[in-house]
């Protein structure tokens, strides 16, 4: 009979070494670092010189970025980031979720046991991707789980949480195993999820919205004309969003909001849609954020605040911009759900 190894008799020299844990991390957007220039810069150059983000060829894009874009927008985001500041911690509300979710999130898989440990980073600023799976590794875990907070995948966002985690693998003595959470755009729990966060918020009005607004983070059509599957991702769980709130189509319509740069986008354009929905006399619109698992500056300032002030000069009346699930229970059933999935066969009890 084949003797099993004993792992004990290490060389004396033998670096200590933790392993056999699991680790669970989700990864959000990003956000700045402070609301004044240089913060704003750092943050803004990052994200727009990620060629997933700008497909433009470098030679173009390189003098447009850095000699006007960062330039400029640091002062415009920087005052929109200060309207939405989390001045306790003085952060971006998009941290203040993702750090709650990841503690929630730990408590749900508390049943699974010590073993497996969930942390949380930013694709853009800190904390970062690679810093937390140093941290990870630190702590054990020899398994790791990625979790893009992204419904519907996208190469713009899901992709290059996955090519930065492989950047940081490339680097690394031991990598872990590696798993990295698909889409759940059009899971039952998400679709339940959103249409709770519907019917709790109208029922908080005291009145009814004519129509509802599915908006989505756009991308430009070229994108899409390439091979991504996003608009499909997004029109299904709208699709599914409508048809479990029992909605007619023109009740709740799709939408893309948050357009950059000159190229065309995925249409119809929210800030458009609502323009031409006042200007038509509707009265009462209401707006949800489903490609968001967290709010931040595209659903409580876009959102809330631009596109509110649009609907009302126009003509509208009543506006809502019902909030992203966040560390809701709905929310984190969500998450919870995703991560289980994704952990069967490593976690004994997922």
């Amino acid at each position: 009979m084949q003797k099993s190894l004993d792992h004990s008799h290490r060389p004396t020299s033998h670096p200590p070494v933790k392993s056999g844990r699991i680790g669970v991390l989700i990864v959000n957007l990003g956000t700045p670092e402070g609301t004044s220039y240089w913060p704003m810069r750092a943050y803004l150059k990052e994200f727009l010189s990620d060629r997933r983000v700008i497909e433009e060829p470098r030679w173009k894009w390189w003098p447009i970025l850095n000699l006007i874009i960062l330039s400029v927008r640091p002062q415009k985001k920087g005052k929109d980031y200060e309207t939405i500041w989390n001045k306790e911690r003085d952060e971006g509300p998009l941290k203040t979720i993702t750090r709650a979710q990841a503690e929630k999130l730990t408590e749900r898989l508390a049943d699974l046991g010590g073993d497996v440990v969930v942390d949380w980073a930013m694709r853009y600023g800190f904390p970062s991707i690679a810093e937390r799976i140093d941290a990870l590794q630190a702590q054990g875990c020899d398994r790791l789980l990625v979790i893009p907070m992204y419904p519907q995948y996208a190469a713009a966002t899901s992709a290059t949480v996955g090519d930065k985690v492989f950047e940081k693998l490339a680097k690394m003595r031991w990598q872990p195993a590696l798993r990295i959470a698909p889409p759940w755009h059009d899971e039952k729990v998400y679709v339940s999820a959103l249409a709770n966060s519907v019917r709790a918020h109208l029922g908080t009005l005291s009145w009814k919205p004519d129509k509802i607004l599915a908006s989505f983070h756009g991308i430009p059509k070229s994108y899409f004309e390439k091979g991504d599957p996003y608009y499909c991702h997004c029109s299904k769980t709208a699709r599914l969003l409508r048809e479990e709130l029992g909605m007619a189509e023109n009740d709740l319509e799709l939408t893309f909001q948050s357009l950059f740069g000159p190229e065309e986008w995925l249409k119809p354009y929210t800030d458009k849609t609502v323009e031409a929905l006042a200007k038509s006399g509707l009265k009462n619109l209401a707006v949800i954020t489903p490609g968001f698992t967290a709010d931040c500056l595209e659903t409580i300032e876009e959102i809330g605040v631009e596109n509110a002030e649009i609907f009302h000069h126009n003509g509208g009346v009543n506006f809502t911009h019902i909030p992203c699930l966040n560390d809701s229970d709905d929310g984190m059933d969500v998450i919870e759900a995703v991560a289980r999935r994704e952990l069967k066969g490593w976690a004994p009890k997922a």
